[in-house]
């Protein structure tokens, strides 16, 4: 499968797997922010993707930013649609007690290339029965 993608500008890094086998990619900001505790920003990243078709990128949080800063990405997954060619821009937030910096070429998210499948909706009467039912929030137990 062929990701493209564009640069808008000369500093953004092209997104890039870790490690072979890696599901991610990271991603990386293209500009210095501050994220007092408490506060979202928007993370300019200078580059956009041509997606294959029926499928979507996922925006999601680095590991290491959650556990050592409490910093994530905010609307986690973040999805990016087939035909969007904009710019990637990544919400952060800043869970954590201390202001946290953003900084050029910067790990701030990874992105995943996820198949998309289409259904088609019917509308009906009755939905199939099952074990589970109409059980909700904490019905399976606390165990």
């Amino acid at each position: 499968m062929e990701l493209r993608i564009k640069r808008h500008s000369d500093s953004a890094i092209l997104p890039q797997y870790a490690h072979p086998g890696d599901a991610g990619m990271d991603l990386y900001a293209i500009e210095t922010v501050t994220l007092p505790p408490g506060a979202a920003a928007l993370i300019k990243t200078g580059i956009s993707i041509e997606l294959p078709p029926n499928t979507e990128a996922q925006i999601r949080p680095r590991s290491g930013l959650a556990l050592h800063h409490a910093v994530t990405v905010l609307n986690t997954p973040g999805t990016i649609d087939e035909g969007y060619r904009g710019e990637i821009g990544v919400i952060l937030i800043n869970h954590g007690q201390a202001p946290f910096q953003v900084t050029p070429a910067m790990r701030i998210a990874q992105m995943v290339i996820t198949p998309v499948i289409y259904a088609e909706i019917a509308e009906v009467e009755t939905l199939t029965s099952t074990n589970r039912g109409q059980g909700g929030f904490g019905s399976t137990g606390h165990s």
